[in-house]
């Protein structure tokens, strides 16, 4: 039986993590159903993401979570509206949030639903993170300190060139992917990662 997955945000991270969960099951593999992925995302592609993100230039102006939906076979469900309400969690064996925006994030860490196990990717230039449901929630504070609103995965310092591109984004995806695959599995995982580069 497949395991059901939110993913929230098809952006830098999320493109990355899905195209990695997609690539496990894809192509002849024996346990071709791992993955049922429910992709959120309100956002459209711009011309800027093709350089960073898992899009063609033929993306552009197409929603991200629609575009997954038609490009990946384990996406079972992309969906153009955000998610805002705790019960918008419910019914996932995992939700994932891939993007860069406290709010949702601070929306996902207080969920007050029963049963909701949840991972946190985030990165920012040359910084990546990892959180579960798993880490301390003494240090949920500081994880979620800062202004509100939505930040590149590039960070500040990008200025939209090929030259400058980070990688952390695709990183923490990679990260994540392995993370997701041993909990299924039951195995031990580290319930915090940071990595610098």
């Amino acid at each position: 039986m497949p395991r059901k997955i939110l993913i929230i945000g098809a952006g830098g991270i999320g493109s990355y993590l899905i195209n990695t969960l997609d690539n496990l099951t894809g192509n002849g593999s024996y346990e071709r159903e791992l993955y049922e992925i429910t992709v959120s995302d309100p956002d459209t592609v711009e011309e800027k993401n093709v350089t960073y993100q898992r899009f063609t230039t033929d993306d552009v102006g197409k929603n991200k979570a629609l575009v997954m939906k038609m490009n990946y076979e384990q996406v079972k469900i992309g969906n153009k509206y955000p998610i805002l309400v705790d019960d918008q969690l419910k019914g996932y064996d995992l939700v994932v949030c891939c993007v860069d925006n406290l709010n949702t994030r601070r929306m996902l860490y207080k969920a007050n639903v029963e049963g909701v196990k949840w991972l946190d990717l985030r990165s920012q230039g040359r910084n990546a993170a990892l959180v579960s449901y798993q880490a301390e929630p003494s240090s949920y504070d500081t994880l979620l300190a800062g202004p509100d609103g939505s930040f590149s995965c590039q960070g500040d310092s990008w200025d939209g060139s090929k030259e400058g591109i980070h990688f952390m984004h695709a990183v923490i995806a990679s990260i994540g992917a392995q993370w997701m695959q041993r909990w299924f599995a039951g195995e031990s995982v580290n319930p915090f990662m940071v990595v610098n580069v």
